[in-house]
């Protein structure tokens, strides 16, 4: 196995440890919890990069990338939404949701036809933000909860009433954004006769 697929399956590993500390009332969780969100996000920049540059794309990492990406977001926004520690509601989570089923579901139709649905850059921008994103938001958890800053109340209300809830509708809009662009680029394949 390549070293792109290996630094893929890290990050499918990291999930499971990403979602404990979220969960784990120890000292300093979000703090652990950021550390291995970042990590894992560090690891899908790599791999694609390390992958074209020593020319070592494989078919098991094309479909393994988009698929750890997408479980590894989802994954932070669920959180998100039931620990109610964000303020973002279930909607963004939803259209993001839909958006990554729509387009697994054309590249399945694309892959029947023989064609190849690499990430464009409006989906790489979509990817890169929403992950910047979530590393924000869990810094904030991460000094509200995890240490004891005498932050003012003006700060609180601004970070979470207005800048992380932004930062999420940015996301969902290039979400959407990115979603219709495949939409119309490969809306040739659905055909409702078949």
């Amino acid at each position: 196995m390549n070293l792109p697929n290996k630094l893929t399956l890290l990050r499918v590993a990291l999930i499971p440890f990403f979602l404990l500390f979220i969960y784990l009332d120890v000292p300093f969780h979000f703090l652990l919890a950021l550390f291995i969100f970042t990590a894992a996000s560090i690891t899908d920049a790599l791999d694609g990069k390390i992958a074209r540059a020593r020319n070592l794309v494989t078919n098991f990492g094309k479909f393994l990338d988009p698929l750890a990406d997408k479980v590894l977001v989802i994954s932070a926004l669920t959180v998100f939404v039931e620990l109610d520690e964000v303020n973002m509601g279930a909607v963004p989570l939803i259209i993001i949701t839909a958006r990554e089923f729509m387009v697994s579901g054309l590249r399945l139709l694309a892959a029947d036809s023989g064609v190849v649905v690499a990430a464009g850059i409006w989906g790489k921008l979509k990817t890169a933000f929403t992950m910047v994103t979530i590393v924000a938001a869990l810094l904030w958890l991460s000094i509200c909860h995890d240490f004891s800053f005498n932050i003012p109340n003006a700060v609180v209300t601004a970070a979470d009433d207005i800048i992380i809830p932004v930062l999420i509708w940015v996301s969902t809009i290039l979400t959407v954004i990115s979603g219709l662009i495949y939409l119309k680029g490969y809306y040739h394949l659905i055909d409702s006769d078949k």
